[in-house]
């Protein structure tokens, strides 16, 4: 049973609006990310601020804004690809956002999809609305005009349109108060052509019944000059000085505001349907452009498919359109939707790179770039680099959670491509370092006497301690005393007091310290033995006598002891805290009995005690707690964090009122004792950074506590240090060295980009190179002409820097696209194994270059490295077809042409040269998209045809070699890409982004049977993947899920991928079902109708036997009594459920 789970959610923009969300609020931004629906507010300063993200089950492909009658705020109209619609705003009586009308198109689909994409247009008013959806076909609705239902819609008709490849549809302003729709279409598929119709919504005066859309029923019909236009811009009727007049001879009328905007590719064409005249104007450079925005009722924002920012001028003579004007203004990403937001502000929404935010002048007629929001979106290939083990092709991965698995992706469009580098946890930014210091055992920041921020470092060794002083101006200084304090033993504890005072614990002694005269003002020594285990707060000192005795001294009171418990042979104590915010407690672990307990500090008796032993794990041992407000103070109380000698971190919710325990959940942060150290934030909130294998940072996010990664190798101890010269920072001990770091807050995907400029296509990851290759494609327009150039670089693994020179693809073929390049180690003319990088290529369509008359569609090439880094040419050998996909079976290379599987040898004569022969041949069902290969076995991802399987044959007994196939999925698949899971088992996914597992029937009683591959496991992602990258990860034999490849996606998502237990399927099959029942999003769509398979031939009824990671994850967000609710009947408890999605999110 198959598992997945987003790594990196996608951050693709293609919808964007502005509107009144909120009531007496500025309007607010709203961006459609695939499956979720992100509301933004612009701030003074120009930036936009992320607020709140609603989940939809279903991918957006519509977003509109609609207008109640007599209503303060806006609805938001959202469409999905599989036909549902739904509207959503605010509602005044519960004063929160709620879903209004929620549709479902439940017929039997009779109907073709439109041509071009999903349409919806709504008239200026806020009140009709069409939606094109099916070829020919045309859904009108309006707002209720019942007071009571004036939020809701109301379907009127659907009616047949003549226009059937529509590229555009936009409602004009009308002062008729009749809405009119205008069509911008072409009217063959065969040949390239625009025409544009106007027609009146409605046939009668109260705009209740539906025009009948017609040929007599059109108001204005044209065709356009330009057959490139595919843009209509409706023009509003302007200002009271800019209204129009009325001229009854239409022979002498002139174009005023109120009519429309044609944008071609070469001209524009303002057109005035009430006047019937026209203004054209030809553009000085012509350019393809995608997407518009209003700024006032003159000036319109335009963006073009190559990144360039143009702006549209109305000249205007008062009312009198006069002619327009194209101004270039900027550079931007690609756009795919533009909002303007007032106050000068653009946002540009991206497919294809980063969506940003602009300030703009329409004086100086520039951009300025204010705000970036990243994207990796489309993902068109990945890699991994396995920081922490490098030995061989399919080695043991690091799971992804632990920071050390890198997945390097190729993102972006053409000007918008770059290399990132995904990498999960926290990151930390090195700003200083103290060398050659090593065995520390501990770091404290103090504040020397009048300083307002920490200036002093207190390092402890195991027999000494030394203190480092920070000027202003980052200079550090070891200093040889410094008020008093002990430097001769190890210091247990320092910390600032109130009356600028200090308190040092050492291994013998307590010492309070005069900061301004440098005094020991009172000192504390046992009677006996040595002090193990120390805390304190500003008022009192808790600390254990060689583990057996525990004491409460008071500090106010110059060190005076005011309790004390002797333990003797009962016990042993094995940490103990006093929390900051909770100056009456302390909490003590405790060896023999495994316990700890809540003490009252005056008293040393426990008010409330927990035994942490588990049933399996008697050995179990706390070693190190912490006690703090990690969730905000309106969402719940302290978080108690006990770290285990096993590795394993034990979590109590803490009551405010009597400090009792509750919700008692585990982790596992590695295989020895965390130690934890809080950083305090604002308000009273901490987060907790513990130091184990894999540092992990603890923090709330989202009204829940998370673990995350930190990229802090080694660590051994830490402290906060907010110094004059270094705020904000932390400095943390490894095993060599000290280091001054920063640290971000908050558990986020790590994206590390290389900017390129230019289209990478595919990746191959080099470990004796320590590089990755790249083949990368440039589109330039040069004398309006678009030329692609080709070529193959190498940049470092960790900078991200380029090597060498370039290999540009320079041929007699002529226009030569880079279509696959992979990484093999094949046999030099010696006989030694050696990396090289294959390339294989396919020739432009163009007929007039000699190889494509010769019969030559494509090439094989075989690529070395040089000792200066850069890439040479070892092989060449030309194909009759497109070499779409490459792999390596053995010392084999397989390549995937147009319409053949062909299998070749690789012989290596020298250092330069080289040749392949052909071995033997498989042809598929239509066209290979993708190889994996596992052992003999090749599996072929077909175009249209789902996948084979085809075996290869070595000679033998006089008979070539060949490739048989052996196993097929009949079905109708449009593959794009197959990759090998387990055993018998192949991960597939297709272009209508669904997932399917199907397994190698081996059992089945015929031939027939077992060359059938039958489905384990099926889902709709609701993203089309164009790369599945396997990937072995060593987990433990207990795991819920063994991870087996990695997904990226064209709207820039990244999943994991991975197998779940066969202990577990049962269970987290029967808890995905109860949380679609009880789980609601924005929409109240059907989770099940969302995650069901769905292409042309068949829809199923809901995902079979694959569970979706981040729709369980939404459990832990629940009230615990719906909690309570969801986990009758299932088995396990609420705190076991809990822990298990606890686990399954740490994987990613």
């Amino acid at each position: 049973m198959a598992y997945v789970a987003p790594i990196h959610r996608p951050h693709s923009v293609r919808h964007a609006v502005r509107l009144t969300l909120f009531p007496n609020e500025d309007e607010c931004l709203i961006i459609a990310k695939t499956n979720r629906l992100e509301i933004w507010k612009l701030e003074e300063s120009g930036t936009l601020v992320h607020t709140d993200t609603k989940a939809v089950n279903g991918t957006i492909s519509i977003l509109q804004k609609l207008q109640p009658r007599d209503a303060d705020t806006e609805l938001v109209f959202v469409g999905t690809d599989r036909f549902h619609y739904f509207t959503f705003g605010w509602n005044a009586t519960e004063g929160k956002l709620e879903t209004i009308d929620s549709f479902f198109d439940i017929h039997e689909k009779q109907m073709r999809d439109t041509q071009s994409q999903d349409m919806c247009a709504v008239d200026p008013t806020g009140r009709f609305m069409v939606v094109l959806l099916w070829e020919g076909v045309m859904n009108v609705l309006r707002m209720h005009t019942v007071k009571s239902k004036r939020h809701n819609l109301h379907w009127m008709d659907q009616i047949r349109i003549s226009e059937l490849f529509t590229k555009c549809v936009t409602f004009l302003h009308v002062e008729t108060g009749h809405p009119k729709v205008a069509f911008l279409y072409q009217s063959r598929t065969d040949n390239p052509d625009s025409h544009l119709v106007t027609y009146r919504l409605t046939a009668d005066d109260k705009n209740t019944e539906v025009s009948r859309f017609e040929a007599r029923d059109q108001v204005d019909s044209m065709e356009i000059p330009d057959a490139g236009a595919s843009m209509l811009i409706p023009v509003g009727r302007g200002e009271e000085d800019q209204k129009r007049y009325i001229i009854r001879n239409a022979s002498t009328a002139r174009a005023q505001l109120g009519g429309l905007i044609v944008v071609g590719e070469t001209r524009l064409l303002y057109y005035d349907d009430a006047a019937k005249t026209k203004v054209e104007a030809p553009l000085l450079e012509s350019s393809i452009f995608v997407a518009w925005a209003e700024y006032d009722v003159s000036h319109y924002f335009i963006g073009d498919d190559y990144g360039t920012m143009w702006l549209l001028e109305i000249l205007l003579d008062g009312a009198v359109v006069t002619g327009l004007q194209m101004t270039k203004i900027g550079a931007t990403s690609r756009a795919s939707s533009l909002v303007y937001m007032g106050n000068n502000v653009l946002f540009v929404g991206s497919h294809h790179g980063d969506s940003q935010v602009f300030h703009v002048d329409l004086n100086t007629k520039s951009l300025q770039l204010t705000q970036t929001l990243d994207s990796i979106a489309p993902i068109l290939d990945l890699n991994i680099m396995d920081m922490g083990n490098r030995e061989g092709e399919e080695q043991t991965t690091n799971e992804y959670s632990s920071g050390q698995a890198r997945i390097v992706t190729g993102s972006g469009v053409h000007k918008d491509g770059s290399l990132r580098s995904v990498r999960s946890g926290v990151g930390l930014d090195d700003v200083g370092i103290l060398a050659d210091i090593d065995n520390v055992r501990a770091l404290f920041s103090l504040k020397s006497h009048e300083a307002s921020k920490t200036d002093t470092l207190v390092v402890s060794f195991l027999t000494e301690t030394r203190i480092f002083t920070f000027a202003s101006a980052g200079d550090v200084e070891e200093v040889e005393s410094f008020s008093g304090m002990i430097f001769d033993e190890q210091t247990l504890l320092a910390k600032n007091l109130s009356g600028s005072r200090l308190l040092q614990v050492t291994t013998s002694r307590a010492l309070l310290v005069d900061l301004e005269s440098g005094v020991i003002v009172s000192t504390w020594t046992p009677a006996e033995g040595q002090i193990t285990n120390v805390s304190a707060n500003d008022e009192w000192i808790l600390l254990s006598v060689d583990g057996r005795i525990l004491l409460s001294i008071r500090i106010q009171q110059d060190l005076m002891r005011v309790e004390s418990n002797d333990l003797g042979e009962r016990d042993q104590v094995a940490c103990i805290h006093l929390p900051p915010e909770h100056p009456g407690i302390g909490v003590v672990g405790f060896w023999k009995s495994g316990t700890i307990s809540v003490l009252e500090i005056k008293t040393l008796q426990p008010i409330h005690g927990e035994s942490l032993r588990r049933k399996d794990n008697n050995a179990s041992i706390p070693r190190d707690i912490a006690l703090a407000q990690v969730l905000p103070p309106h969402l719940g109380g302290p978080t108690l964090f006990v770290a285990m000698e096993d590795g394993f971190v034990i979590t109590f919710n803490v009551s405010k009122s009597d400090f009792s325990l509750s919700g008692r959940k585990s982790i596992v942060l590695g295989t020895r004792p965390a130690a934890l150290q809080l950083l305090s934030r604002t308000s009273g909130m901490y987060n907790i950074f513990a130091m184990s294998e894999h540092p992990t940072l603890v923090y709330a996010t989202e009204g829940r506590i998370v673990y995350s990664a930190v990229t802090a190798d080694d660590a051994t101890c830490m402290c906060q240090f907010d110094a004059e010269a270094f705020p904000d920072s932390i400095i943390i001990a490894t095993e060599k060295d000290v280091k001054i770091a920063t640290i971000d807050t908050e558990r986020r995907t790590h994206v590390q980009t290389l900017p390129m400029g230019e289209t990478i296509r595919r990746i191959a990851y080099s470990r004796n190179e320590r590089a990755f290759g790249l083949a990368c494609f440039s589109r330039q327009v040069k004398k309006n002409e678009e030329v692609i150039t080709s070529s193959f670089k190498l940049v470092d693994e960790v900078v991200f820097k380029q090597l060498g020179k370039e290999f540009i693809l320079e041929t007699p073929i002529g226009g030569e696209m880079i279509e696959a390049v992979i990484r093999a180690e094949l046999k030099d003319s010696y006989g030694n194994q050696v990396e090289r990088f294959l390339v294989g290529t396919s020739c432009l369509d163009d007929s007039s270059s000699d190889a494509m008359q010769d019969g030559t569609r494509g090439r094989i090439l075989v690529l070395g490295v040089d000792s200066g880094r850069s890439p040479y040419l070892i092989s060449s050998r030309n194909l009759k077809g497109a070499c779409r996909c490459l792999a390596v079976m053995d010392d084999k290379i397989v390549a995937a042409m147009a319409k053949t599987v062909v299998l070749y040898s690789y012989n290596e004569t020298s250092s330069t040269t080289a040749e392949m022969r052909r071995i033997t041949s498989y042809r598929p069902a239509t066209y290979p998209i993708d190889l994996s290969i596992e052992g003999n076995i090749i599996a072929v991802a077909d175009l249209m045809k789902s996948m084979t399987l085809v075996e290869f044959v070595p000679p033998a007994d006089g008979q070539k070699a060949k490739l048989v196939e052996v196993s097929r999925h009949y079905q109708s698949v449009w593959a794009t890409a197959v990759c090998h899971i387990d055993k018998e088992s192949w991960l597939e996914s297709d272009a209508q982004g669904n997932l399917l597992v199907l397994r190698r029937n081996l059992a089945g009683v015929t031939r027939e049977d077992k060359s059938r591959m039958e489905v384990t496991s099926e889902m709709n992602l609701g993203e089309m993947v164009n790369k599945i990258k396997k990937v072995t990860v060593d987990t433990s034999e207990n795991a819920i899920v063994n991870p087996r490849a990695f997904l990226g996606t064209t709207e820039g998502g990244v999943y994991l991928f991975g197998l779940i237990s066969p202990e577990y399927q049962d269970l987290l099959i029967r808890f995905q079902n109860k949380l679609a029942e009880t789980v609601e999003t924005t929409g109240n769509i059907l989770f099940s109708r969302y995650r069901s398979f769905r292409n042309e031939e068949r829809e199923s009824d809901g995902p079979f036997r694959f569970i979706d990671g981040e729709f369980l994850e939404r459990f832990l967000d629940m009230d615990e009594k719906v909690q309570e609710e969801i986990c009758v009947g299932l088995g396990p408890n609420v705190e076991a459920m809990r822990n298990l999605v606890e686990e399954l999110k740490r994987m990613h």
